[in-house]
């Protein structure tokens, strides 16, 4: 079996599917993992160790791809007004796997937003130049 459980899942066809593509997949999560009915993952079938920060462009592009897909369905044939796209990359984001995945959450009128995964602290990091320079050049 693969180290990496996503990789693991994918080379013995053993998620619970939602969509099987070339390059990307979309399965549920454990059961009683779920943020809410019908949140779905999406993943390259490449491994990236770093998620976001290490995949291939094309491989990112179809994972996109794939996640709008499955958030239109959500909002056609599960009634969800809204989605959330959630992901974490890198050793300090809090990320569960090694390997990049898109949460697609559907969001209904009753959830309001008290569930919704977002930092609720400030990071105290500083930098000592404008993060604006820096990112832009």
């Amino acid at each position: 079996m693969d180290a990496c459980v996503f990789c693991g899942l994918i080379s013995a066809d053993s998620a619970r599917w939602i969509a099987k593509e070339d390059t990307a997949v979309a399965f549920l999560p454990l059961p009683g993992e779920e943020i809410a009915p019908g949140h779905t993952l999406v993943v390259p079938r490449r491994h990236t160790s770093a998620g976001l920060l290490d995949a291939q462009p094309d491989d990112l592009s179809r994972v996109v791809d794939l996640a709008q897909r499955i958030a239109q369905k959500m909002v056609a044939k599960l009634g969800a007004t809204g989605v959330c796209l959630l992901s974490a990359s890198g050793p300090d984001s809090g990320r569960s796997v090694d390997h990049l995945h898109l949460h697609v959450v559907p969001r209904y009128p009753e959830d309001g937003d008290d569930c919704l995964p977002w930092p609720t602290g400030r990071s105290r990091h500083r930098l000592g130049a404008d993060p604006q320079v820096l990112l832009s050049t």
